[in-house]
């Protein structure tokens, strides 16, 4: 049963400039958006009481709060469903915190990335320092006990000081889980038309990441590659789905879903997808395809992957299979044996990428 689902609300009152995401600032299509997307859920959603919901963009904040509540009464929730909303501190005001709250809303994510005012304005966000402080400060008197801050590493001219003291000022915040992300200059954004100067390196962002992994571990429990908490009840139960390949739908512009071997991408063009918000075009993955995106995404997890259940899923002998690259990354010492399966290690993470490309079977 599909019991996690995704929104995606595009828009956006300014693109950032490293955002690759589908959004922009087209508020005058909201409306139709709006219908589009109910008729969509309208027609896949099975009525089943659901275990996750994601309102992410895009700028959910920018919606007014009884769209947003509009969007919530076409599910079946209950105490259970996490229901997570991303927001931008520019938008975050307490009267809107507390209708959230009210209509179910139980988690946020809030889009901090910095500090620094002039880092936030070279990398376009529209928020200052203290518009990040008056949201946290609303947050917690609406009454959330649970929310995210993101962060970003690799941005020009940030050396490792410089992001050292950002850790140590979301530290002092206590938010109950950080997310944090290199920054990867994408095509379709600004700063790929543009780029940035004096972006640290490759082997910079390492040294950041393992910074952040040190300072953090100290007060957090390290569960995903980018992701902290303070305790297992503030884990991500929506993205924890991801990452085991759960199936999920995913609503609206751009969004994607996976329903046991198959996958699929909405429509990233607006005026495509209004008018037909129930077109869906599904990849059939094979069972080769799907054994090594539980390897790629497994592997995120800092616990690993489990081979038995791999194994019962799939009818095979994952171990046997990739025999010859379990035990190369095991000699190197870039993964470990658990008593499950394999996991990286701390210095595997730092070249996952090219790790996990050794597991594609061509």
């Amino acid at each position: 049963m599909i019991n996690c689902y995704y929104i995606h609300i595009p828009f956006c009152e300014k693109k950032c400039k490293y955002c690759a995401f589908c959004s922009f600032e087209l508020l005058k299509f909201k409306k139709d958006y709006l219908e589009a997307l109910k008729k969509e859920i309208s027609f896949y959603y099975n009525k089943n009481p659901i275990k996750t919901l994601y309102i992410g963009g895009g700028t959910p904040s920018l919606l007014e709060e009884d769209e947003i509540k509009d969007i919530i009464s076409n599910f079946k929730i209950n105490k259970n469903t996490e229901i997570t909303i991303e927001l931008n501190p520019k938008s975050t005001d307490y009267k809107k915190l507390k209708k959230y709250k009210n209509i179910g809303i139980n988690r946020i994510s809030l889009g901090v990335q910095n500090f620094d005012d002039k880092v936030l304005s070279e990398i376009g966000r529209l928020h200052t320092k203290k518009d990040i402080y008056e949201a946290l400060e609303n947050i917690k008197k609406a009454g959330f006990d649970n929310f995210s801050i993101d962060l970003i590493y690799g941005l020009a001219n940030q050396t490792k000081q410089d992001w050292e003291r950002t850790l140590d000022e979301a530290i002092s915040i206590n938010p109950p889980h950080i997310s944090l992300y290199g920054l990867k200059i994408e095509e379709g954004t600004y700063f790929y038309k543009h780029p940035p100067k004096n972006l640290p390196d490759e082997d910079m962002q390492a040294i950041m990441y393992e910074s952040a992994v040190r300072k953090l571990k100290k007060y957090y429990k390290h569960y995903e590659f980018s992701n902290f908490a303070k305790e297992k009840k503030y884990f991500s139960k929506h993205n924890i789905n991801y990452w085991h390949l759960g199936s999920y739908w995913g609503f609206g512009l751009s969004a994607s879903g996976y329903i046991e071997n198959k996958r699929y991408t909405n429509t990233a063009n607006l005026k495509k997808y209004i008018n037909n918000p129930l077109e869906k075009n599904y990849e059939i993955l094979s069972k080769q395809q799907q054994t090594e995106e539980e390897i790629f995404i497994g592997l995120r997890l800092l616990k690993g992957i489990n081979f038995n259940k791999i194994n019962k899923k799939y009818n095979i002998d994952i171990f046997k299979k990739y025999e010859k690259e379990f035990l190369k990354y095991i000699d190197l010492k870039l993964m470990k044996k658990t008593k499950f399966g394999v996991k990286l290690t701390q210095k595997g993470i730092l070249i996952s990428n090219n790790i996990l490309c050794d597991f594609i079977k061509v």
